[in-house]
């Protein structure tokens, strides 16, 4: 099973993205790992973000350090609430995710604080980034028909 069949088998609870919001899920989750990746820029019309480094120093002045030391460590995900996320990313960011989903900014944060722990968790095995960053996210998104 490869990291990104992991990463959705863990958010999706193995349902691989069948279900009533498995759509939806998969759309969120191509977006989040491109984010995380740094795959989907503004001039690709993507959500920008400086990938999973840029994240991780936005929670962490945003005061969330430890709540992303939860998600990257091996215990239990601390919860993160939308209101945190919108203010931590910024409305430009939230406002691209809501568009690619077709929802709106509050709906887009609801859904990003319930997949961003799980997706953090899920790329940072071991407690730490993977050497070498996240690899080719796009291929992966490619390969498993998510892209």
């Amino acid at each position: 099973m490869g990291l990104l069949d992991s990463v959705i088998g863990a958010i999706t609870g193995g349902q691989g993205g069948a279900g009533q919001q498995g759509g939806g899920q998969s759309a969120l989750i191509n977006i989040v790992m491109g984010m995380l990746a740094n795959k989907a820029g503004a001039s690709q019309g993507g959500a920008a973000g400086g990938g999973l480094g840029d994240l991780m120093a936005r929670l962490q002045q945003g005061g969330l350090g430890d709540v992303l030391g939860s998600w990257i460590g091996s215990g239990q995900n601390l919860p993160v609430s939308a209101d945190q996320l919108s203010n931590v990313l910024g409305s430009d960011m939230l406002a691209k995710i809501a568009q690619q989903l077709g929802v709106s900014h509050g709906e887009a944060a609801s859904q990003l604080s319930e997949v961003l722990p799980q997706v953090v968790d899920q790329l940072t095995p071991d407690g730490r980034v993977p050497d070498g960053g996240l690899g080719d996210i796009g291929a992966m998104l490619n390969r498993f028909g998510l892209k």
